[in-house]
């Protein structure tokens, strides 16, 4: 193993997932970052960091070690996480490696850029809206190195890049992990039109659904939101100011000040995709005076006590793994922003039986529905 291969494996042992979740099955590094590396290092040659472009990176992983092992300055990354763009920093400031920045998923990202290191996203449509960016704005010549685990890949994911790419070859698997490579970009007259983010009206809900690719559920309405969107007419009228928390593409926000004229609503999320698309979902809606969407790790833009009404549809996975500390967290924090005798109204898997949580954190709590499915629960936030 050469010198600088080296540097690059201790600095990979030393990676954590703070201020992301913590636990012993989620882990700052996987094989899959290792293999990415790996093929990128045989690839690249002197390329400087300025050409370099890493999306969908986890914990820093991709960034640092290609940073330590090739000593590149000015790689640009993207990570729709928020609290994956954190990791990334703070373990760039505990180990002392600099030389990134941080972007959106525009086309600043990729401009220009000859080595593009991507963790694929397990959405197709994801992965469609970052080739197509990629392939229209990156040098002619870019190599595209795309890994994921064996579990999440698919043919269908080949065909994508495919789309975009005239060449896409499919390397040996290992260690459960797989590599794409992509090179060739196809002319613009070739690839299919980009037209993001998607929309889509419907007529039983009377909302228009913008989405980008990364964003869950895409323009459709999900079974969990639809069920908590029945009790809209229970939820208190005196209310002004509210929280969708985890607001995905916004829907929950948008009908929510629809249904309340009285009402501004605050929608967060820490995904970026997510947070563009809901956005977009307001200014589709004609509410974008009284939606005020922000990237955030949970509600940590707006001070305690300082909203009458949360809604939320919480996650139950981290990743690939289920786990059920990220609805715990968001729980705490709809219990801070609420003020005294605020409401949460939750959707959740009825199988995961969170009430007994949401009585201890947040308050008092009554069951406003439930089927084999889905409950739906709202919790009254006690005195401080």
């Amino acid at each position: 193993m050469d010198a600088d291969a080296g540097a690059q494996d201790d600095l990979l042992a030393r990676l954590r997932r703070y201020p992301d979740l913590e636990a012993p099955n989620l882990h700052a590094v996987d094989a899959t970052d290792r293999l990415i590396l790996g093929e990128a290092s045989s690839s690249w040659g002197a390329v400087s960091g300025e050409h370099v472009v890493v999306i969908g990176d986890h914990h820093g992983a991709l960034t640092l070690g290609a940073i330590v092992r090739h000593g590149l300055s000015g790689v640009r990354t993207h990570q729709d996480r928020l609290l994956g763009e954190r990791a990334l920093q703070a373990n760039a400031e505990r180990l002392g490696v600099g030389g990134f920045r941080s972007l959106g998923l525009t086309p600043d990202l990729v401009a220009d850029a000859r080595f593009v290191l991507l963790q694929l996203p397990r959405s197709l449509d994801a992965l469609d809206e970052i080739a197509g960016l990629v392939a229209a704005h990156a040098d002619p010549g870019v190599l595209v190195v795309a890994g994921g685990r064996v579990k999440h890949m698919t043919t269908a994911m080949n065909d994508v890049l495919r789309r975009h790419f005239g060449d896409v070859q499919a390397h040996l698997a290992r260690q459960k992990s797989r590599v794409l490579v992509a090179s060739r970009p196809r002319p613009d007259d070739e690839r299919p039109e980009q037209l993001w983010p998607r929309r889509e009206e419907h007529l039983d809900l009377g909302v228009t659904v913008c989405a980008h690719g990364g964003a869950f559920a895409g323009t459709s309405v999900d079974i969990g939101t639809r069920a908590l969107l029945r009790h809209l007419g229970a939820m208190p009228a005196d209310a002004t100011t509210a929280l969708d928390l985890g607001c995905g593409t916004g829907v929950l926000a948008v009908l929510l000040a629809r249904a309340n004229e009285r009402l501004t609503v605050t929608a967060t999320d820490e995904s970026a995709a997510a947070v563009a698309s809901a956005r977009a979902t307001a200014a589709a809606n004609g509410l974008e005076d009284r939606v005020v969407v922000a990237r955030a790790n949970g509600a940590d833009v707006l001070p305690d006590a300082s909203v009458d009404l949360v809604v939320l549809n919480p996650p139950f996975h981290v990743g690939a793994a289920v786990h059920a500390g990220i609805a715990q967290q968001l729980f705490a924090e709809a219990a801070r922003v609420l003020r005294p005798g605020g409401e949460l109204w939750a959707v959740w898997n009825s199988h995961l039986r969170y009430r007994s949580t949401l009585e201890r954190v947040v308050g008092p709590t009554r069951q406003v529905a439930r089927d084999p499915k889905f409950t739906v629960t709202a919790s009254t936030r006690a005195s401080r």
